[in-house]
């Protein structure tokens, strides 16, 4: 199936305060942001027409700016409205909205002080980051070999376009080698997340999962928590060793574009989608007002 190009739909894209028609939203080759990758984002899925957890995400856009140095040109509350006015413009019913902020082309060089901090939103119509299928015996991944930066060499805990240069590469390796996915460890060696999405292990009925000291501690992810914590379900945030996989029965994924996500096989590892994730994903279904999937319900 050919591949319809992001610059080239129709459509409207919110830029710089005003919805403009998608084709004509564009910026100059020497802006900063894409020199020196000075440009943050989210991603936030649109469920019914309803925008999840839009102020939230919003709120986490501006902060990842200020983790960078600058201001957001506007209020959450303005880009809650905008983010509003997008995807009604685009007849978004499920799909997809990508915010990003980013420094522009008035000054060249590392240091941007002098640039103006420029804003778009755009959305669009997007299925499951995986293929439907996977969800039932889960997706197959493997170790990275790049790792999660010490929280001292990197802005670790914004949402920050540069960082996910090395999930680029993580996950262009991995699918060159059938995988779907890879596994990233931190600078330690402790288990970290995947490309785009926090993990989490399930070993004899407790759910445990990585503490999120050098990446991002997921909007998905602690709404999964707080689903799992209200099924009575023990949730332990810990440093987790890579052998420690070979004790665990189940292994999800979670993240705005990943949902929750079964896992099969992580390397030499294997795990086999169980109750615990399925009862995660019809949770999860319900609170975004979806019908339920044929993995969930088994």
């Amino acid at each position: 199936m050919a591949l319809v190009p992001f610059d080239d739909r129709d459509g409207f894209i919110w830029f710089d305060g005003k919805l403009v028609p998608w084709r004509d939203a564009k910026v100059h080759v020497l802006t900063h942001a894409l020199h020196y990758a000075s440009a943050v984002f989210e991603g936030v899925r649109v469920y019914n027409g309803n925008v999840f957890k839009l102020t939230e995400h919003n709120e986490r856009l501006a902060e990842s700016g200020r983790i960078l140095g600058f201001e957001l040109p506007y209020t959450t509350a303005e880009i809650d409205e905008a983010t509003r006015q997008t995807v009604a413009a685009n007849n978004i019913v499920d799909g997809y909205v990508r915010p990003i902020a980013w420094r522009g082309a008035e000054q060249m060089g590392v240091a941007a002080q002098q640039t103006k901090i420029h804003m778009s939103i755009a959305t669009w119509v997007w299925p499951s980051y995986f293929p439907p299928e996977l969800r039932k015996k889960g997706i197959r991944l493997n170790f990275s070999k790049w790792k999660r930066p010490h929280p001292e060499t990197a802005p670790t805990q914004s949402k920050a376009a540069g960082l996910y240069m090395i999930g680029t590469l993580s996950k262009h390796a991995a699918e060159a080698e059938g995988y779907s996915d890879s596994i990233m460890l931190d600078w330690r060696g402790y288990l970290a997340e995947a490309t785009g999405a926090n993990m989490f292990l399930v070993i004899d009925g407790q759910i445990h999962t990585p503490v999120p000291d050098c990446f991002l501690n997921g909007i998905t992810r602690r709404t999964v928590i707080d689903l799992a914590k209200k099924r009575g379900f023990t949730v332990i945030e810990r440093h987790i060793e890579v052998a420690e996989l070979a004790k665990a029965q189940e292994v999800f994924l979670t993240g705005t574009a990943a949902e929750v996500t079964p896992v099969g096989e992580i390397g030499e590892y294997r795990f086999t989608p169980g109750a615990v994730t399925a009862a995660l994903i019809a949770d999860y279904d319900a609170l975004v007002g979806r019908t339920p999937t044929p993995a969930a319900a088994e």
